[in-house]
């Protein structure tokens, strides 16, 4: 496949453990809590022309949990601090179902859910972005393989059991985001 250059980078985060902290199955805003960090590296993307897209899988509307409109109301919250935070999130893409544990027409395999690259893809396609210069983070394997499927220059799997970042195959290890940001700016140097 041929991949796309000359267009816009983005930052693509996954959700759940990268943006905010990862409680299990969160839709109530007032269990939100922002992973640290989240907005400064947000805000040094920004200040470079990137955008910054949110790819997540959702599986808790497949199977029942919380519905559309409860993701919805988080995700505008999600927004809403982000734009406060000098950070806009220019798109959002989610991945509701789940093949063995969803519910009716959410019992199903996706190529949007992730391990597969669909809801980047679709994010390349409607924002016009170059993914070889786009950076991936997300606190599970199947984000980074996601990412590193569709293309993404830069891959991170942030890891808080890390003991300190570190450069795994094709992809880096971090345990904070605070050590993203800091490769980010070593990046630029270069």
């Amino acid at each position: 496949m041929t991949r796309k250059t000359g267009g816009i980078p983005a930052l693509i985060l996954d959700r759940d453990g990268v943006i905010n902290e990862d409680v299990g199955f969160l839709w109530q805003v007032e269990r939100c809590r922002f992973v640290d960090g989240v907005f400064d590296l947000a805000r040094h993307f920004v200040a470079r022309g990137y955008l910054i897209v949110v790819a997540t899988n959702q599986s808790g509307i497949g199977r029942g949990l919380f519905t559309e409109g409860d993701f919805r109301r988080l995700m505008d919250h999600i927004q809403a601090e982000f734009r406060r935070q000098q950070a806009p999130i220019a798109a959002i893409y989610h991945a509701p179902e789940h093949p063995t544990e969803g519910i009716g027409r959410y019992r199903r395999d996706s190529a949007w859910r992730k391990p597969k690259p669909g809801m980047i893809l679709a994010a390349e396609r409607d924002l016009g972005l170059d993914l070889s210069r786009s950076w991936g983070i997300g606190d599970e394997m199947r984000d980074v393989i996601a990412c590193r499927e569709a293309g993404v220059g830069t891959l991170v799997l942030l890891d808080q059991s890390a003991q300190a970042p570190a450069q795994a195959s094709d992809h880096w290890v971090m345990p904070r985001l605070g050590d993203v940001l800091t490769l980010a700016e070593g990046e630029k140097a270069r």
